[in-house]
């Protein structure tokens, strides 16, 4: 079966396309962050304007609510008096990823990538650009399941590219995708 560039199909469907620059192949992964990016920031422009600070607002029953808290620290709110390095890890985090993104060439990896760039960029954004001041800025949280902590879409695109990276190891999908067998004449 051939794919488009000249290249084979895989066993697994995912089709390698080794013919493309790594820049050409960068093109998706960051279309999807920026469409991803796009919802995270606006979802939070939104919750600024119209949820006020520590009250509750039900969304879906009591399953999910709305609850603008602002969060200096890490997942779980974890270090929060370490927003500096939060925000440097953060952002040495984006630059390798999008380094090693130059490798992918799987729709899944694909979107496992865009999805992370997303999630890191979307927090960093806050860091820089919301109070205290950048490097320091409190990432918008919103999102309230029972019995868990608050979140933000970043962090939804965080957790669906590690759900994501997760089974393509476990599948033994590489970044490049696997290379067809040949077929042994009998």
């Amino acid at each position: 079966m051939q794919a488009a560039r000249g290249t084979s199909l895989t066993s697994d469907g995912e089709s390698p396309q080794p013919t493309e620059d790594s820049g050409s192949r960068l093109v998706p992964i960051l279309a999807i962050g920026l469409v991803a990016l796009l919802v995270d920031l606006g979802t939070k422009v939104l919750a600024v304007e119209r949820l006020a600070d520590g009250e509750p607002r039900h969304f879906i029953g009591s399953l999910l609510q709305l609850h603008l808290t602002r969060n200096p620290g890490a997942a779980f709110s974890t270090g929060t008096s370490m927003t500096p390095w939060i925000s440097a890890f953060g952002c040495v985090a984006l630059v390798v990823v999008l380094v090693v993104a130059r490798r992918v060439r799987t729709p899944l990896w694909t979107l496992a990538f865009g999805l992370l760039i997303a999630g890191i960029a979307g927090n960093l954004v806050d860091r820089f650009f919301r109070d205290p001041g950048p490097l320091r800025g409190h990432v918008i949280d919103f999102l309230e399941l029972p019995n868990w902590p608050i979140f933000n879409i970043a962090d939804i695109c965080i957790n669906i590219a590690a759900g994501l990276i997760i089974l393509q190891s476990l599948r033994g999908v590489p970044l490049a995708g696997r290379e067809e067998k040949s077929e042994k004449s009998s």
